[in-house]
Protein backbone atom coordinates (compact mmCIF):
# COMPACT_ATOMS: atom_id res chain seq x y z
CA UNK A 1 0.00 0.00 0.00
CA UNK A 2 1.62 3.40 -1.20
CA UNK A 3 1.38 6.03 1.00
CA UNK A 4 1.14 9.99 0.19
CA UNK A 5 2.75 12.41 2.32
CA UNK A 6 4.18 16.00 2.62
CA UNK A 7 6.52 17.45 5.37
CA UNK A 8 4.66 20.75 4.40
CA UNK A 9 2.15 19.88 6.89
CA UNK A 10 4.58 21.20 9.75
CA UNK A 11 4.07 25.04 8.45
CA UNK A 12 0.71 24.66 9.85
CA UNK A 13 1.32 24.85 13.78
CA UNK A 14 -1.67 26.47 16.16
CA UNK A 15 -0.64 27.87 19.18
CA UNK A 16 -3.64 27.52 20.84
CA UNK A 17 -7.55 26.95 20.51
CA UNK A 18 -11.08 27.47 22.54
CA UNK A 19 -11.65 24.19 24.36
CA UNK A 20 -14.14 24.06 27.13
CA UNK A 21 -14.00 27.74 27.98
CA UNK A 22 -9.87 27.96 27.86
CA UNK A 23 -7.03 28.10 25.12
CA UNK A 24 -5.28 24.88 25.22
CA UNK A 25 -2.36 23.83 23.32
CA UNK A 26 -3.62 22.65 19.99
CA UNK A 27 -4.61 18.75 20.59
CA UNK A 28 -3.38 18.75 16.56
CA UNK A 29 -0.03 19.10 16.27
CA UNK A 30 2.39 17.78 13.51
CA UNK A 31 3.80 15.33 15.94
CA UNK A 32 0.55 13.38 14.82
CA UNK A 33 1.11 13.00 10.97
CA UNK A 34 5.45 11.82 12.78
CA UNK A 35 4.30 9.26 14.63
CA UNK A 36 1.78 7.75 11.87
CA UNK A 37 5.11 7.81 9.00
CA UNK A 38 7.51 6.48 11.35
CA UNK A 39 5.24 3.39 12.54
CA UNK A 40 4.37 2.86 8.51
CA UNK A 41 7.91 2.91 7.74
CA UNK A 42 8.44 0.86 10.59
CA UNK A 43 5.76 -1.88 9.37
CA UNK A 44 7.18 -1.72 6.08
CA UNK A 45 3.35 -1.29 4.47
CA UNK A 46 5.02 0.19 1.02
CA UNK A 47 6.42 3.39 -0.38
CA UNK A 48 6.03 6.78 0.23
CA UNK A 49 6.07 9.19 -1.87
CA UNK A 50 5.46 12.97 -2.38
CA UNK A 51 1.88 14.64 -3.67
CA UNK A 52 1.40 16.02 -7.06
CA UNK A 53 0.04 19.59 -7.46
CA UNK A 54 -3.56 19.49 -8.54
CA UNK A 55 -5.43 22.86 -9.78
CA UNK A 56 -7.57 24.81 -8.02
CA UNK A 57 -10.61 23.39 -9.41
CA UNK A 58 -10.11 20.43 -7.40
CA UNK A 59 -10.77 22.15 -4.83
CA UNK A 60 -13.85 24.37 -6.06
CA UNK A 61 -15.98 20.86 -7.14
CA UNK A 62 -16.55 20.15 -3.39
CA UNK A 63 -15.86 24.50 -1.53
CA UNK A 64 -17.40 28.01 -2.63
CA UNK A 65 -15.26 29.64 -4.78
CA UNK A 66 -15.49 32.47 -2.00
CA UNK A 67 -14.31 29.89 0.76
CA UNK A 68 -11.41 28.95 -0.87
CA UNK A 69 -10.12 32.40 -1.51
CA UNK A 70 -11.13 33.37 2.16
CA UNK A 71 -8.04 30.54 3.03
CA UNK A 72 -5.49 31.72 0.88
CA UNK A 73 -5.58 35.43 1.66
CA UNK A 74 -7.11 34.89 5.16
CA UNK A 75 -3.40 35.26 7.12
CA UNK A 76 -2.42 38.20 4.74
CA UNK A 77 -5.34 40.01 6.01
CA UNK A 78 -4.36 39.15 9.67
CA UNK A 79 -0.95 39.95 9.19
CA UNK A 80 -1.82 43.28 7.79
CA UNK A 81 -3.81 44.41 10.75
CA UNK A 82 -0.24 44.23 12.56
CA UNK A 83 -1.37 40.93 14.53
CA UNK A 84 1.40 38.40 14.61
CA UNK A 85 -0.39 35.84 16.58
CA UNK A 86 -2.42 32.94 15.23
CA UNK A 87 -5.89 34.56 13.94
CA UNK A 88 -8.94 32.83 15.42
CA UNK A 89 -12.84 33.28 15.01
CA UNK A 90 -14.82 34.93 17.84
CA UNK A 91 -18.38 35.49 16.46
CA UNK A 92 -20.85 33.57 14.53
CA UNK A 93 -23.61 34.11 12.37
CA UNK A 94 -25.86 32.31 14.87
CA UNK A 95 -30.10 32.10 13.97
CA UNK A 96 -31.37 35.43 13.78
CA UNK A 97 -28.46 37.21 12.33
CA UNK A 98 -27.21 37.19 8.51
CA UNK A 99 -25.78 34.36 6.78
CA UNK A 100 -25.78 35.56 3.33
CA UNK A 101 -23.36 38.70 3.57
CA UNK A 102 -19.49 37.97 4.03
CA UNK A 103 -18.11 40.97 6.18
CA UNK A 104 -15.23 42.68 4.54
CA UNK A 105 -13.10 42.87 7.88
CA UNK A 106 -10.80 39.80 8.37
CA UNK A 107 -12.41 39.35 12.20
CA UNK A 108 -15.66 38.83 10.67
CA UNK A 109 -14.42 36.67 8.09
CA UNK A 110 -13.23 34.45 10.75
CA UNK A 111 -16.33 33.62 12.05
CA UNK A 112 -18.36 33.52 8.42
CA UNK A 113 -16.49 30.90 7.12
CA UNK A 114 -16.08 28.76 10.81
CA UNK A 115 -18.14 26.65 12.88
CA UNK A 116 -15.57 27.34 15.88
CA UNK A 117 -12.56 28.14 17.75
CA UNK A 118 -10.31 25.23 17.12
CA UNK A 119 -9.40 26.39 13.40
CA UNK A 120 -6.19 28.67 14.31
CA UNK A 121 -5.01 30.11 11.25
CA UNK A 122 -0.88 30.65 11.22
CA UNK A 123 1.38 32.43 8.52
CA UNK A 124 2.01 28.57 7.10
CA UNK A 125 -2.01 27.22 7.36
CA UNK A 126 -2.73 27.66 3.79
CA UNK A 127 0.27 25.99 2.52
CA UNK A 128 -0.01 23.13 4.66
CA UNK A 129 -4.00 22.98 4.19
CA UNK A 130 -3.17 22.72 -0.17
CA UNK A 131 -0.54 20.16 0.60
CA UNK A 132 -3.03 18.42 2.23
CA UNK A 133 -5.88 18.38 -0.21
CA UNK A 134 -3.14 17.17 -2.85
CA UNK A 135 -1.94 14.32 -0.76
CA UNK A 136 -5.21 13.10 -0.84
CA UNK A 137 -6.06 13.87 -4.50
CA UNK A 138 -2.75 12.14 -5.40
CA UNK A 139 -4.24 8.86 -3.44
CA UNK A 140 -7.35 9.05 -4.95
CA UNK A 141 -5.40 9.07 -8.44
CA UNK A 142 -3.53 6.05 -7.76
CA UNK A 143 -7.01 4.42 -7.58
CA UNK A 144 -7.55 5.54 -10.79
CA UNK A 145 -4.26 4.42 -12.49
CA UNK A 146 -5.23 0.78 -11.34
CA UNK A 147 -4.11 0.83 -7.32
CA UNK A 148 -6.18 -1.41 -4.92
CA UNK A 149 -5.34 0.75 -1.92
CA UNK A 150 -3.18 4.08 -1.10
CA UNK A 151 -3.13 5.99 2.15
CA UNK A 152 -3.52 9.61 2.19
CA UNK A 153 -1.59 10.91 5.19
CA UNK A 154 -3.24 14.13 5.18
CA UNK A 155 -2.82 16.93 7.95
CA UNK A 156 -4.54 18.92 8.51
CA UNK A 157 -7.72 16.75 8.30
CA UNK A 158 -10.36 17.23 7.25
CA UNK A 159 -13.87 15.91 7.30
CA UNK A 160 -15.53 18.68 9.55
CA UNK A 161 -15.11 21.14 6.81
CA UNK A 162 -18.56 21.54 4.63
CA UNK A 163 -18.55 23.58 1.23
CA UNK A 164 -17.90 26.80 3.12
CA UNK A 165 -17.42 26.45 6.89
CA UNK A 166 -13.58 25.03 8.42
CA UNK A 167 -14.16 24.07 11.77
CA UNK A 168 -12.63 21.15 14.12
CA UNK A 169 -9.03 21.48 13.35
CA UNK A 170 -10.36 21.13 9.50
CA UNK A 171 -10.17 23.71 6.47
CA UNK A 172 -10.17 21.51 3.36
CA UNK A 173 -12.28 18.47 3.06
CA UNK A 174 -9.68 16.03 1.80
CA UNK A 175 -11.75 12.83 2.00
CA UNK A 176 -15.18 14.82 -0.48
CA UNK A 177 -12.33 16.57 -2.48
CA UNK A 178 -10.96 12.88 -2.92
CA UNK A 179 -13.92 11.44 -3.64
CA UNK A 180 -15.11 13.76 -6.07
CA UNK A 181 -12.01 13.34 -8.38
CA UNK A 182 -13.31 9.53 -8.46
CA UNK A 183 -16.22 10.46 -9.64
CA UNK A 184 -14.75 12.69 -12.15
CA UNK A 185 -12.31 10.13 -13.21
CA UNK A 186 -14.70 7.25 -13.89
CA UNK A 187 -16.32 6.11 -11.08
CA UNK A 188 -19.94 6.13 -11.11
CA UNK A 189 -20.73 5.61 -7.55
CA UNK A 190 -18.23 6.11 -4.72
CA UNK A 191 -18.77 5.66 -0.70
CA UNK A 192 -17.22 7.68 2.19
CA UNK A 193 -17.13 5.66 5.37
CA UNK A 194 -15.84 7.01 8.23
CA UNK A 195 -14.47 5.74 10.99
CA UNK A 196 -13.24 8.62 13.55
CA UNK A 197 -14.78 9.48 16.83
CA UNK A 198 -16.30 12.79 15.67
CA UNK A 199 -19.30 12.67 13.14
CA UNK A 200 -17.83 14.02 9.78
CA UNK A 201 -20.53 16.91 9.84
CA UNK A 202 -18.76 18.58 6.84
CA UNK A 203 -18.76 15.34 4.27
CA UNK A 204 -22.35 14.50 5.39
CA UNK A 205 -23.17 18.26 4.53
CA UNK A 206 -21.26 18.04 1.17
CA UNK A 207 -22.94 15.11 -0.45
CA UNK A 208 -26.37 15.30 1.38
CA UNK A 209 -28.85 15.52 -1.45
CA UNK A 210 -26.38 13.47 -4.08
CA UNK A 211 -27.38 10.09 -4.73
CA UNK A 212 -23.79 8.77 -6.46
CA UNK A 213 -21.82 9.23 -2.83
CA UNK A 214 -22.79 7.46 -0.49
CA UNK A 215 -22.00 8.34 3.19
CA UNK A 216 -21.76 6.36 6.42
CA UNK A 217 -20.28 7.44 9.47
CA UNK A 218 -20.20 5.67 12.94
CA UNK A 219 -19.56 8.46 16.08
CA UNK A 220 -20.04 9.60 19.63
CA UNK A 221 -23.76 10.01 19.39
CA UNK A 222 -24.06 14.16 19.23
CA UNK A 223 -26.54 14.64 21.91
CA UNK A 224 -23.24 14.19 24.07
CA UNK A 225 -20.86 14.91 21.46
CA UNK A 226 -18.52 17.17 19.70
CA UNK A 227 -20.20 18.43 16.55
CA UNK A 228 -23.65 18.30 18.45
CA UNK A 229 -25.54 19.77 15.81
CA UNK A 230 -25.41 16.67 12.90
CA UNK A 231 -25.04 13.02 12.99
CA UNK A 232 -28.24 11.85 14.42
CA UNK A 233 -29.43 8.58 13.16
CA UNK A 234 -32.87 9.92 11.27
CA UNK A 235 -30.18 12.17 8.63
CA UNK A 236 -30.61 9.80 5.59
CA UNK A 237 -30.09 12.18 2.56
CA UNK A 238 -32.31 14.58 0.83
CA UNK A 239 -33.77 14.64 -2.63
CA UNK A 240 -31.71 12.70 -4.90
CA UNK A 241 -29.61 11.56 -1.69
CA UNK A 242 -32.58 10.05 0.33
CA UNK A 243 -31.23 6.84 1.53
CA UNK A 244 -27.28 7.68 0.50
CA UNK A 245 -26.90 8.69 4.43
CA UNK A 246 -26.24 6.54 7.26
CA UNK A 247 -25.03 7.61 10.71
CA UNK A 248 -24.47 5.35 13.86
CA UNK A 249 -24.22 7.58 16.65
CA UNK A 250 -22.97 5.73 19.63
CA UNK A 251 -22.55 6.45 23.43
CA UNK A 252 -19.92 7.32 25.34
CA UNK A 253 -17.95 4.12 26.47
CA UNK A 254 -18.93 2.05 23.47
CA UNK A 255 -16.70 -1.05 23.06
CA UNK A 256 -15.03 -2.86 20.69
CA UNK A 257 -17.44 -5.37 20.20
CA UNK A 258 -19.72 -2.76 19.97
CA UNK A 259 -17.86 -0.84 17.27
CA UNK A 260 -17.84 -3.25 15.53
CA UNK A 261 -21.28 -4.63 15.31
CA UNK A 262 -21.98 -1.40 13.83
CA UNK A 263 -19.12 -0.93 11.27
CA UNK A 264 -20.45 -4.57 10.35
CA UNK A 265 -23.75 -2.76 9.85
CA UNK A 266 -22.30 0.44 8.06
CA UNK A 267 -20.31 -1.92 5.73
CA UNK A 268 -23.39 -4.12 4.24
CA UNK A 269 -24.72 -0.60 3.64
CA UNK A 270 -22.14 0.01 1.23
CA UNK A 271 -22.14 -3.22 -0.08
CA UNK A 272 -25.54 -3.01 -1.25
CA UNK A 273 -25.04 0.57 -2.40
CA UNK A 274 -22.48 -1.13 -4.76
CA UNK A 275 -19.39 1.62 -4.65
CA UNK A 276 -16.89 1.61 -7.58
CA UNK A 277 -14.57 2.97 -4.98
CA UNK A 278 -14.32 3.37 -1.21
CA UNK A 279 -12.73 6.71 0.74
CA UNK A 280 -12.27 5.71 4.69
CA UNK A 281 -12.15 8.53 6.45
CA UNK A 282 -9.53 7.36 8.95
CA UNK A 283 -9.98 8.40 12.21
CA UNK A 284 -8.32 6.94 15.42
CA UNK A 285 -9.72 9.05 18.27
CA UNK A 286 -12.08 6.24 19.25
CA UNK A 287 -9.06 4.45 21.07
CA UNK A 288 -9.67 4.01 25.10
CA UNK A 289 -6.52 6.39 25.91
CA UNK A 290 -7.70 9.02 23.40
CA UNK A 291 -7.65 12.74 25.87
CA UNK A 292 -10.98 14.51 24.11
CA UNK A 293 -12.96 11.02 22.81
CA UNK A 294 -15.08 8.84 24.97
CA UNK A 295 -15.20 5.48 23.55
CA UNK A 296 -13.32 1.98 24.09
CA UNK A 297 -11.19 0.74 21.71
CA UNK A 298 -7.72 -1.18 21.77
CA UNK A 299 -5.33 -2.23 19.40
CA UNK A 300 -6.89 -5.64 17.97
CA UNK A 301 -10.15 -3.14 17.27
CA UNK A 302 -7.95 -1.70 15.10
CA UNK A 303 -6.90 -4.51 12.87
CA UNK A 304 -10.16 -6.07 13.04
CA UNK A 305 -11.99 -2.47 11.16
CA UNK A 306 -8.98 -2.73 8.64
CA UNK A 307 -10.53 -6.32 7.77
CA UNK A 308 -13.79 -5.83 7.86
CA UNK A 309 -13.18 -2.87 5.26
CA UNK A 310 -11.11 -5.11 3.35
CA UNK A 311 -14.11 -7.93 2.88
CA UNK A 312 -15.88 -5.09 0.65
CA UNK A 313 -13.22 -5.73 -2.13
CA UNK A 314 -13.34 -2.57 -3.55
CA UNK A 315 -10.27 0.33 -4.24
CA UNK A 316 -9.81 1.98 -0.95
CA UNK A 317 -8.40 4.93 -0.41
CA UNK A 318 -7.63 5.87 3.32
CA UNK A 319 -7.26 9.90 4.63
CA UNK A 320 -6.09 10.45 7.49
CA UNK A 321 -8.69 12.51 10.06
CA UNK A 322 -7.90 12.52 14.01
CA UNK A 323 -6.51 11.01 16.48
CA UNK A 324 -4.88 13.15 19.54
CA UNK A 325 -2.86 10.20 21.91
CA UNK A 326 0.41 11.07 20.10
CA UNK A 327 2.39 7.88 21.22
CA UNK A 328 0.00 5.49 20.06
CA UNK A 329 -1.38 7.34 17.17
CA UNK A 330 1.02 5.44 14.96
CA UNK A 331 0.20 2.13 16.18
CA UNK A 332 -3.31 2.19 16.08
CA UNK A 333 -3.40 3.87 12.32
CA UNK A 334 -0.97 0.40 10.83
CA UNK A 335 -2.95 -1.76 13.01
CA UNK A 336 -6.03 -0.57 10.62
CA UNK A 337 -3.82 -0.58 7.50
CA UNK A 338 -1.79 -3.91 8.20
CA UNK A 339 -5.35 -5.27 8.94
CA UNK A 340 -6.88 -3.92 5.56
CA UNK A 341 -3.49 -5.47 3.91
CA UNK A 342 -3.64 -8.98 5.92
Amino acid sequence: MRTIYSDDHRLHHGAAELYRGQLVPCFEMPARADQVLDRVRACGLGDVVAPDRFDRAALTRVHADDYVAFLEAAWAEWAALGETGDALPYVWPAAGLRRDVPPAHIDGKLGFYSIDAAVPITAGTWTAVRSSADVALTGARHLVEGADSAFALCRPPGHHAGARAMGGFCYLNNAAIAAQYLRDHGAARVAVLDVDYHHGNGTQSIFYDRGDVFFASLHGDPQQEYPFFLGHADERGAGEGLGANRNFPLPWGTTGAQYLAALDAAIADIAAFGPDSVVVSLGVDTFAEDPISHFKLFGPDFTAIGRRIAGLGRPTLFVMEGGYAVADIGVNVAAVLTGFAG
